[in-house]
């Protein structure tokens, strides 16, 4: 009998000590600091021509980012994000698009090397 209470007192405590969201974030975790990035990408060889840029107060968040499209213009996407207003974005395009009229022989993969025959 005193087992079986002990047993009971040692389960009480355990449900009371137990964290009520055992996968929600740890204590303090929540908190939202203060960041700030940046990067760019740029290859001419390659064409490729891309970057962004976001800070953050803690509260709210605003960038933006660029990218090449394959038209020949470039797209600027500025934004701020916030818990109140939503995501609101401001698309803009530098240059004009260009369409060829003329296009080239469609690019085939071909190997590197000739794959040879294991048997004889």
């Amino acid at each position: 009998m005193i087992q079986r209470v002990a047993l009971v007192a040692v389960l009480v405590v355990m449900a009371i000590a137990a964290p009520s969201d055992p996968y929600g974030a740890p204590h303090g975790y929540n908190q939202l600091m203060p960041y700030q990035f940046s990067y760019g990408v740029k290859d001419d060889y390659a064409g490729t021509d891309f970057g962004q840029t976001e800070e953050s107060d803690g509260k709210a968040v605003k960038g933006s980012y660029t990218v090449q499209l394959p038209d020949g213009r470039k797209q600027t996407v500025n934004y701020v994000a916030d818990h109140y207003n939503g995501f609101q974005a401001d698309v803009s395009y530098y240059g004009e698009a260009q369409y060829p009229h003329q296009y080239g022989p469609p690019v085939t993969f071909r190997p590197i090397y000739k794959p040879q025959p294991s048997y004889h």
